[in-house]
């Protein structure tokens, strides 16, 4: 049959199971719209606030639900500001599908009114990105666009449409769409066996879980592979959930702001076995001296991740949860109790701990955890907060924890919670923000009001930049340039002000009630909780220092 661009663009997301899409109506893309119009009753419209908040819902949705996340924006400003969202969901190996419009082909390239060159600005942020000049070709470049989002390493892939071509007629045929399932066939097995060697040779063995291993689904696989190798586990923030944190297992995530236990105890391993994660930065600390005594094993999906970063010893190539099969499959279970005792003394030597009077950070991400017992999808932005939730709810769950950890995009975490109350609306779903970051898009609180999603916007208000503030403190001699936001902006009344409920909490009793009042509201509520200008983010460690420095405020105060 034939149909318009608009018609075509519709019919292959409903082919894909899309039912759910995130956007901004604009000139460019009105035709799209209008084919959507006629298809409200298959896939629902969130109307965002603004674009990025569009981006990060898609985004949310996708990290939720692990189905692609799929977002829409019209041409000039509008693409553009999309590509914060874009950028971050390709930092963390997200797959979202941004669909854009733009001038008709003939005015392609002449400064014409809301014409940018979308496709230009999001090469180096997008897995691939296409622009449409033939509607011939659009629904095959959906297809493509989809496959290559959800395959291999996960990511973004935007396609800008011109108007004309939304317009224009061509024959469509509809396509069964296969499940994607990851090939195990593409693992060599002389990896696998040399991976297998590496292990049963390792007497102090370590795992480092990330982001890859969630992106993969291999919990289950992951669990017996622990079982297997008898080794404490560590994790990043993007790995969280993938190994429960309740585990006995578990010592707590590594890097700039890990615990003690899992900095030092992968100071001293003699393998790293690492799973899905890309030695960023604030994982290794200085590079030179991570990990020194390990010979290390890397498993990832994409082979440039191997020795980009830090140098391995051996590298298994291909989706973490197919290779942990193959090798759960021929090694044998390993035993190291003198190794797992010495990491139980470092647990009990160094637990997590923070001043137990008054409400501070800490303090609200557990009652959190109490409260919602562990079962809830928490969302961050990104600063002092997201620390504190990292380090103090315990998720035993993937999917459970969505934040911008490659990026770290302050404004994230609002949006990305929308997107992921609609795909997964059985769940409890807490965003944990800062002041400075829920400046950013708090506009997003108007659409949870019109569409009634009952998010829980939780700002732990420092009236700082928190983070910055901290490194101001301890590096910068105390010099607080541009990081004060102590103004007379009531974030309560403002969430009054945009539809939804907004509670005002200064001591641990009032964020108690608070919470729970908000746990069986309807409704989207934001509690403003009043903490202290100088709580700090603990353990840390220095810029440029090994994590094996790692100091938290006794030692400071020991020094």
């Amino acid at each position: 049959m034939y149909l318009t661009g608009a018609d075509i663009v519709i019919e292959c997301l409903k082919e894909q199971g899309v039912d759910m899409v995130f956007g901004y109506p604009g000139g460019a893309i009105l035709n799209v719209y209008d084919a959507l119009y006629q298809h409200s009753d298959e896939i629902k419209h969130i109307l965002t606030s603004h674009e990025q908040g569009a981006a990060h819902a898609a985004d949310g949705y996708a990290r939720a639900t692990g189905k692609v996340g799929v977002c829409f924006a019209t041409s000039g400003p509008g693409a553009t500001n999309l590509v914060t969202g874009i950028a971050t969901a390709y930092m963390d190996s997200i797959p979202i599908v941004a669909i854009t419009c733009n001038v008709g082909v003939s005015l392609l390239g002449k400064d014409s009114f809301q014409e940018v060159d979308i496709t230009g600005i999001t090469m180096p942020i997008t897995k691939h990105n296409y622009i449409v000049k033939d509607v011939d070709s659009l629904a095959g470049t959906i297809r493509k666009a989809f496959q290559i989002a959800r395959s291999g390493r996960p990511g973004p892939v935007l396609i800008d449409i011109p108007k004309d071509v939304t317009a224009n007629k061509a024959e469509y045929i509809k396509e069964e769409i296969r499940p994607f399932m990851p090939d195990g066939e593409q693992i060599l097995e002389e990896e696998i066996d040399r991976a297998v060697a590496m292990i049963e040779e390792a007497e102090q063995p370590y795992i480092f879980v990330g982001g890859g291993a969630v992106l993969s689904d291999a919990s289950e696989e992951l669990m017996e592979f622990v079982k297997k190798v008898d080794a404490p586990v560590t994790d990043s923030l993007m790995g969280k959930g993938a190994f429960p944190g309740t585990d006995e297992r578990y010592t707590g995530m590594l890097g700039m702001h890990g615990t003690k236990t899992s900095n030092f105890g992968v100071s001293e391993c003699d393998l790293l076995i690492v799973l899905g994660a890309r030695f960023s930065d604030r994982v290794t600390g200085n590079t030179q001296t991570f990990a020194k005594h390990a010979k290390i094993l890397q498993f990832d999906v994409d082979p440039a991740e191997m020795n980009k970063n830090v140098l391995i010893t051996a590298g298994v190539t291909g989706d973490i949860r197919e290779a942990l099969k193959k090798v759960n499959r021929k090694l044998s279970r390993q035993s190291h109790p003198d190794w797992m005792e010495k990491i139980r003394e470092y647990k009990q030597q160094y637990p997590m701990k923070y001043h137990p009077e008054g409400l501070t950070g800490p303090f609200v991400v557990e009652e959190i955890y109490r409260q919602t017992k562990g079962d809830a999808l928490i969302v961050t932005e990104v600063g002092q907060h997201q620390m504190w939730a990292a380090q103090y709810y315990r998720y035993s769950r993937p999917r459970t924890f969505l934040t911008s950890g490659g990026l770290g995009t302050m404004g994230y975490g609002l949006g990305a919670s929308l997107g992921a109350k609609m795909g997964c609306p059985e769940k409890t779903v807490v965003n944990i923000a800062g002041d400075g970051c829920f400046r950013m898009n708090m506009n997003e609180i108007a659409t949870a009001a019109r569409y009634q999603i009952p998010v829980v916007e939780v700002v732990i208000n420092n009236h700082v930049l928190g983070m910055v503030r901290q490194w101001q403190n301890l590096f910068y001699g105390q010099r607080y340039s541009a990081t004060v936001l102590n103004d007379g902006v009531d974030f309560a009344k403002l969430a009054e002000a945009m539809g939804a409920v907004g509670v005002r909490v200064t001591t641990q009793e009032e964020f108690r009630k608070a919470f729970a009042d908000a746990l069986k509201s309807d409704q989207p509520v934001l509690i403003d909780c009043q903490i202290d200008s100088d709580d700090k983010v603990w353990p840390m460690v220095a810029p440029g220092a090994a994590i094996s420095d790692a100091f938290d405020e006794d030692d400071l105060k020991n020094k």
